[in-house]
């Protein structure tokens, strides 16, 4: 009989046992391993926990409705002279739509808005719009022509910007609107880099600091050492003033500061990412075209429109082609 309470006492334990340690499956694992690891997952490159939360401001709540799976946005700046109908706002739309396999990235797309007016036409065409500071939206919705005071304001707010998302744990492709997105890019990328770019003139070398950079396009991981480097190339514009990023970034890139950094840094092939300074050389690869070397709005929207066409009769042969012809002005208003 003390042998029958005994098993059903033993039984009873068990169950008890096994009923609280299923409700909490950490405390079964802590019987067997003492060394318990956090149920958060932990993405080594990235600034912080990878975990569902709330977001705590509206540039938080635009990043996670925009974002992929690998916490990948893609930011594009306008104010209202880029945001007009039938100007630079819609090529660049109409580009995703008519490319191979880049419509499905316009879901990722935010519209970073320099001013209301821009704002307002935003969120009638886009499902992601972010209105940034409006305090001096005057200076910044004009053309803004290149290396006129509102044109490096703005650059330089937008630099604000994007180390602001890296500081949030977003990977971010920044791409100007006046660049035609023709293919998807991700498989042109190089997995180890930190830090990508592309470039008005390639040499032919990926890692060669000499290349020719253009900031228009770039696609940053965010990690500890892209963020310091933000934060490092933001901080250095104030030593350089009346220059544009891509100068400073030229003035810093061999910077003891940097090196230390270990930041990966690879130049783009104008091949897989053109622009009217250096036209790809080959339709049957090419990715992105930007209207770099095009002086003037009008100037810019109109050969993009030209090289969209080109673009569209390219896809409707349904084949590769043995020459590459872009109907593009040489230098394009130079």
């Amino acid at each position: 009989m003390i042998k029958v309470v005994l098993l059903v006492t033993t039984v009873t334990l068990s169950c008890l046992l096994f009923y609280k340690s299923a409700n909490n499956p950490l405390n079964m694992v802590s019987l067997w391993k003492t060394d318990c690891y956090s149920s958060k997952t932990i993405n080594e490159t990235s600034l912080e926990t990878v975990q569902k939360r709330e977001p705590v401001s509206e540039l938080e709540r635009v990043l996670m409705n925009a974002a992929m799976e690998d916490n990948t946005v893609i930011i594009t700046a306008l104010n209202e002279a880029w945001v007009k109908p039938n100007s630079t706002f819609d090529v660049f739309r109409e580009s995703f739509k008519a490319g191979i396999g880049t419509e499905i990235l316009l879901k990722h797309v935010i519209a970073v808005c320099l001013d209301k007016h821009a704002y307002d036409r935003c969120i009638e065409v886009h499902p992601h719009c972010y209105l940034i500071n409006v305090t001096d939206s005057d200076q910044l919705s004009g053309p803004n022509r290149f290396m006129t005071p509102g044109y490096l304001k703005l650059i330089w707010r937008r630099m604000d910007l994007l180390k602001e998302v890296l500081g949030l744990g977003y990977n971010f492709i920044f791409t100007d609107a006046d660049i035609l997105w023709l293919r998807d890019p991700f498989p042109r990328f190089f997995r180890d880099a930190d830090f990508q770019i592309t470039c008005d003139d390639y040499n032919g070398k990926p890692s060669d600091k000499n290349n020719h950079v253009n900031s228009g396009f770039t696609y940053v991981k965010a990690n500890n050492r892209t963020l310091s480097f933000y934060k490092f190339w933001i901080r250095s514009s104030r030593k350089f003033p009346g220059k544009h990023d891509q100068d400073v970034f030229n003035l810093i890139k061999n910077k003891q500061f940097v090196l230390k950094l270990g930041i990966n840094i690879r130049f783009l092939d104008t091949v897989y990412f053109g622009g009217f300074c250096q036209p790809s050389r080959d339709i049957n690869v090419v990715n992105t075209m930007h209207a770099n070397c095009c002086i003037g709005l009008d100037n810019k929207v109109n050969n993009l429109k030209a090289a969209l066409e080109d673009w569209k009769r390219y896809v409707s042969l349904n084949t590769t082609v043995s020459e590459t012809k872009w109907n593009i002005p040489p230098k394009c208003g130079y």
